[in-house]
């Protein structure tokens, strides 16, 4: 595949010298800077508010694309996972990958006939709160936007992104945003760049776990502000930021794998600002203040990226939408 021989682009963009229908884009995963849990929606799910900003590690896609009507009768995905070992094993390769599934929901938006071929090099943990595979999905659709020529802009791509699954559409946006409801409306925000140390374990919480031990426990709602983590990104006041971090799946979660609270304990004493749990774990992001270096064994350092292009709300049309680099974690924490 002609991927495999090419040069970094900028994200998004196609290689110099390459072929038109190839492109290459870097899928940023996520770290969460605060994540409320307002409570049950009626059809089932959980009510959320959370500030997800995107980091420096990545998943790095090669897509390889084109669409015509008038060339092509059919549509044909394929994909292709590479990676290390322990990083690719629980990565599906059948229709229920959210990079396929991505696709599959454009094609269907567009009534696109072509193909899409796609080399997926995973960087990102699964099942580790990043928004691994939310992210590789986000830039699938970013990229088949470009290469199918769709022509469609960041609110229908979140739209669709919202079918695909919860974080999809915030992870479209490509920068800072606020997510509601189940994550499908999404608010992006001005927020500066910040260095962050994160903590990866060797092994995986699922999202519904996390949930559901949220209800098992009667965990309260909403103890954090929101808006004093909102101002202090805007603001780049990094002490104000590590006071304000929270996640509401942070209690039953810890209460299942202490090992989170320690670790966070650890990052705290040699030197971060604050810590907290990403996503639904098990994750550690740890702030870091200028001064700070914390080199512990187990951990990578990371930058959020940042955007300074606050916009409105990104909205699907149908709010009822079903929404379903290093590698340290085999090491321990010091």
């Amino acid at each position: 595949m002609p991927g495999r021989a090419m040069e970094r682009a900028d994200l998004g963009d196609p290689v110099s010298g390459a072929d038109p229908s190839t492109l290459r884009i870097d899928a940023n995963a996520k770290i969460n800077l605060t994540l409320r849990v307002i409570g049950h929606r009626p059809d089932g799910y959980h009510e959320l508010e959370t500030l997800m900003v995107p980091i420096s590690l990545a998943d790095r896609l090669d897509v390889h694309a084109d669409a015509d009507p008038k060339r092509f009768r059919t549509l044909s995905l394929s994909l292709e996972v590479t990676g290390q070992a322990d990083l690719i094993r629980d990565v599906p390769l059948g229709e229920t990958n959210l990079v396929l599934a991505a696709a599959r929901a454009l094609a269907e938006h567009v009534e696109a006939r072509g193909f899409a071929h796609i080399l997926l090099e995973k960087r990102v943990p699964s099942a580790a709160g990043l928004g691994g595979g939310s992210a590789d999905a986000a830039a699938t659709l970013r990229a088949l936007n470009r290469l199918w020529r769709c022509g469609l802009d960041t609110k229908a791509l979140a739209r669709i992104g919202a079918g695909v699954g919860s974080d999809v559409p915030a992870l479209v946006a490509g920068q800072a945003a606020v997510a509601q409801g189940r994550g499908e409306f999404v608010r992006p925000v001005e927020a500066a760049s910040f260095e962050w140390v994160l903590r990866i374990f060797p092994f995986g919480v699922r999202t519904a776990d996390a949930f559901r031990w949220w209800d098992e426990d009667g965990c309260p709602s909403g103890r954090g502000d929101p808006a004093a983590v909102i101002e202090a990104v805007r603001s780049s006041d990094v002490n104000a930021l590590g006071r304000a971090l929270f996640n509401d799946l942070e209690e039953p979660v810890v209460r299942r794998y202490p090992e989170i609270r320690e670790a966070k304990e650890v990052l705290v004493a040699h030197g971060a600002a604050g810590a907290v749990m990403c996503g639904s774990g098990p994750t550690v992001a740890a702030l870091l203040p200028e001064e700070a270096d914390v080199s512990l064994r187990g951990t990578i350092r990371v930058g959020s990226l940042s955007a300074n292009r606050p916009g409105g709300w990104l909205a699907p049309h149908d709010s009822n939408v079903d929404l379903r680099d290093q590698n340290p974690a085999s090491l321990p924490l010091d």
